[in-house]
């Protein structure tokens, strides 16, 4: 099932079970999918939106809250804290489990073999690799910085 289909389909249910977070989430998440289709349509009459690019977008969802909500625990916003949680609890729902710290320095070290990347100006194609292998299931974040150290 693809991706979108899950996502309308957790949406009906959310909608009979009258789950107002949930509700809200899903259609959060469906115009941000919906922003994205609009922004590929420049590449082309039937560039849709992949679901690779869907868990891209839905990365950039969490990475959003989670800034959000370290903003509304330092104000003492705990109603707004625990909405920023479940939105995040829920977007993740539908991403690939997140790699562990070990799975990751080991992927890494295996693309800048790969790649033969000798040094720091190799660090853009070893990440276009990572991105492109582990799409929504690794922090790319976390990912640079292990690449730098190994470059480095």
């Amino acid at each position: 099932m693809a991706l979108r289909d899950e996502i309308n389909g957790s949406l009906k249910g959310a909608m009979k079970s009258g789950d107002k977070l949930k509700v809200s989430a899903l259609r959060l998440m469906n115009a941000a999918i919906k922003e994205r289709d609009i922004q590929n349509r420049t590449a082309g009459p039937d560039a849709g939106v992949s679901d690779q690019q869907i868990l891209e977008v839905f990365a950039k969802m969490v990475k959003q809250r989670q800034e959000s909500l370290a903003t509304y625990e330092q104000a003492g916003r705990e109603d707004l804290a625990q909405q920023e949680r479940g939105e995040i609890e829920i977007i993740q729902s539908f991403m690939p489990k997140q790699m562990s710290e070990e799975d990751m320095k080991a992927e890494v070290a295996k693309a800048v073999r790969e790649i033969d990347a000798q040094g720091m100006k190799d660090m853009g194609k070893v990440m276009a690799a990572l991105k492109e292998r582990f799409a929504g299931r690794m922090d790319f974040a976390k990912a640079g910085a292990i690449v730098k150290s190994l470059l480095g």
